[in-house]
């Protein structure tokens, strides 16, 4: 697996990097986040039997409960972030613009931080609120979490089962976007490479 994945991504350096990192997580556990005994389980005991992502409960930045079905009838992307990786200033630039094109229409993005990846989101909650007040952001982030391995975020696990990705499910890097449409359901992916203004038709479409 690990020779079939590194031909398929290429010779170069970013191609094998994300090809052994792909390998890492097939094969290894996530060192990405400690596990937390109290880890919020609440609405998440059985993401296999969701219905839609309104089924789940998440932690704002302070540490309070969350629980999707606000965002009930609305279209949203569902985006893994992090504040020191080379996709991060295109990424939440774009998604700032996007914010303010649609929200009138009911778009809304939910932005998870994640340390997974070269650990590329290394701040706990007051360094992330910093840095997105810094940046003009006006959409929801939540608390870190993790988004491969036995401590996922089940939201996460419900996410890769509906829209699996390249060879494996598991998410390659910071920044794979969801699209959710507005009953729930996820109905695309696109990889971190995928800018946010290129995916415009697609959300354009969810908002119909």
């Amino acid at each position: 697996m690990r020779r079939l994945t590194v031909w398929l991504f290429g010779s170069s350096c970013v191609g094998i990097a994300l090809a052994l990192l792909v390998s890492y997580f097939i094969t290894e556990p996530h060192t990405g986040l400690e596990r937390n005994e109290n880890f919020n389980m609440s609405g998440n005991t059985d993401w296999q039997k969701a219905q839609s992502v309104y089924d789940f409960t998440v932690k704002d930045l302070d540490g309070n409960d969350v629980s999707l079905e606000k965002y009930r009838g609305h279209p949203l992307i569902i985006v893994n972030v992090a504040s020191k990786c080379g996709f991060t200033k295109a990424n939440y630039q774009q998604l700032n613009e996007i914010y303010a094109k649609y929200k009138d229409q009911g778009l809304r993005i939910l932005g998870f931080p994640c340390s997974q990846f070269m650990n590329q989101e290394p701040g706990c909650s007051v360094d992330i609120k910093e840095f997105i007040k810094k940046n003009n952001v006006e959409w929801d982030v939540f608390e870190k979490i993790n988004v491969n391995g036995n401590d996922a975020h089940p939201l996460y696990n419900y996410l890769k089962t509906k829209q699996g990705g390249f060879l494996v499910n598991a998410i390659k890097w910071n920044f794979t976007k969801f699209l959710i449409n507005k009953e729930g359901i996820p109905t695309a992916r696109f990889s971190p490479s995928t800018e946010p203004n290129s995916i415009d038709q697609d959300i354009q479409a969810l908002l119909a």
